[in-house]
């Protein structure tokens, strides 16, 4: 019977990462940043004088999966925006917008992994912080509508 239930979870995980495609290696290593970042918060909540209580937890796993969502949210406008390709006579994959929202989100979570290190008392390489979010910075930049296009079309 355990192998049945491996054999399951297996082809379960595999059909999931075929239909997601190029975004599974991203959004794998964002649940595996993610997984570090609840595993330093945790170590860092004594360090930090605060009391680990099962609502933090609870509220921290929920925004991990809400992170999640936002990966969905990409990924449904990136169906958006080749559906609309189709229609328009054009063909292409678009996984830009969910790859995007992946790369920004590991980020975030690597930003948080650090800072949790800096609070047990790690001692950092001062650059590593500051790749990161000039990394962040530069998706943010990349995928950010010109306001001036926005105002020329308005008026």
């Amino acid at each position: 019977m355990e192998k049945v239930e491996r054999i399951g979870i297996t082809a379960l995980l595999s059909a999931l990462f075929s239909w997601i495609g190029i975004v599974a290696v991203p959004f794998l290593l964002l649940v595996v940043l993610q997984i570090i970042d609840y595993a330093t918060g945790l170590c860092a909540a004594k360090y930090r004088d605060e009391a680990i209580s099962s609502y933090k937890s609870f509220k921290g796993i929920a925004k991990k999966i809400c992170m999640w969502l936002l990966v969905v949210v990409g990924g449904v406008l990136d169906w958006l925006i080749s559906y609309a390709g189709e229609n328009m006579g054009f063909e292409f994959q678009s996984i830009i917008v969910a790859t995007i929202v992946c790369v920004w989100l590991m980020c975030n979570e690597i930003i948080s992994i650090l800072e949790n290190m800096a609070d047990i008392g790690v001692k950092l390489p001062p650059f590593l912080l500051k790749i990161t979010k000039r990394i962040q910075g530069g998706v943010e930049k990349a995928a950010d509508v010109d306001d001036e296009d926005k105002e020329d079309n308005d008026g």
